[in-house]
């Protein structure tokens, strides 16, 4: 399978760079897989499509200020993205502003030192915190939410600090937002509910293995890196009573398909939490979603070849196509779609 095939052409300035102010007024394209239908609504008429007994599945993992400025003994800036977690005060990151063949060096983080050194092993570097506390407090002192590259403006900690989060966002962990989430409010979750929906909570920190875009010209090579998730036994077994009495399963993101997919993978028997590297593309064969919410994804990303697993190749591009028609918006603070 050619990446390729998973290309398409964005216009400039169908980016979104700013959140909606009230979630809930995204837009919605909804998507029905057997009649291949379109409708154009808002995402707070989600309600309109979902069934008594249904199961909404959210990730509650919460965004890490994950991005940190270094200063080096030169002088220069660095910029640091962590990646994940080793243990206390040790993590994979991503860095920004070395030069040359340099595999160790000193940095300055605030009144932080830092040791980072090149990991022969991966792609990454290892940073280490000369800290006798945990390395969270100086990540929380100093982090920056880490915005993707795309959103082309300076992080706002009097924006981006609440609005790149979910307002379920519970377990600290992810390195980017589980961004189908960002379109609910506590008041419509509490409506949904009152309609009998069954709304659940699963955990999927998630890393590069899911922004990083595929660089093998054969999607079949890709690998994943791996990401840390956490099923609770409640939940799935939840799942599995609504699916025997005929309901349906709703996954909220892509990190919410790839987490129950795992979970219900080996004839349903594999752990109920660890880590995933599960690579979804067309071909695929979904165990237990039946419906799926999810944002508009980068070309050549992994969420776009999952979302192409779940609708087809050419029924997604051609929804991607009417979306571009209409004027969405695109990517982390875009609008969103739902596929029935």
């Amino acid at each position: 399978m050619n990446i390729e095939d998973f290309d398409y052409f964005l216009p400039e300035g169908f980016v979104a760079q700013y959140p909606e102010k009230d979630r809930t007024s995204s837009r919605l394209l909804v998507y029905e897989r057997e009649r291949g239908t379109i409708e154009h609504r808002f995402f707070r008429d989600i309600l309109d499509y979902l069934n008594e007994g249904d199961v909404l599945v959210l990730n509650n993992s919460k965004v890490l200020p994950a991005r940190l400025k270094a200063k080096k003994n030169t002088g220069g800036e660095l910029h640091i993205t962590l990646v994940e977690r080793i243990d206390r005060n040790r993590w994979f990151c991503l860095t920004k502003g070395i030069r040359g063949n340099m595999s160790r060096l000193t940095v300055d983080i605030g009144d932080v030192k830092a040791g980072l050194e090149r990991d022969k092993e991966t792609s990454f570097w290892i940073i280490e915190f000369m800290y006798e506390g945990d390395s969270m407090d100086i990540i929380r002192r100093y982090g920056m939410m880490p915005l993707p590259p795309y959103i082309k403006r300076k992080t706002r900690e009097d924006l981006d600090f609440n609005m790149y989060q979910t307002v379920y966002a519970h377990e600290p962990g992810s390195v980017a937002a589980p961004t189908a989430g960002l379109h609910f409010t506590e008041e419509l979750l509490d409506r949904i509910e009152q309609k009998g929906i069954n709304i659940v909570k699963i955990t999927l920190h998630i890393g590069v293995g899911t922004f990083l875009l595929i660089k093998k010209k054969n999607v079949e090579e890709h690998v994943m890196h791996r990401e840390y998730y956490i099923v609770p036994e409640g939940i799935k077994e939840a799942i599995k009573k609504a699916r025997r009495d005929g309901k349906r399963v709703i996954a909220c993101g892509t990190s919410s398909v790839r987490t129950l997919e795992s979970v219900f993978s080996q004839n349903g028997d594999a752990p109920l939490q660890g880590y995933t590297d599960i690579f979804i593309y067309p071909g695929y064969r979904f165990k237990v979603v039946d419906a799926l919410i999810t944002n508009f994804h980068l070309p050549r990303s992994t969420p776009l070849m999952l979302v192409a697993a779940f609708t087809g190749r050419d029924a997604l591009l051609g929804c991607y196509q009417e979306a571009i028609e209409k004027r969405y918006r695109f990517y982390s603070y875009g609008d969103a779609m739902l596929i029935v």
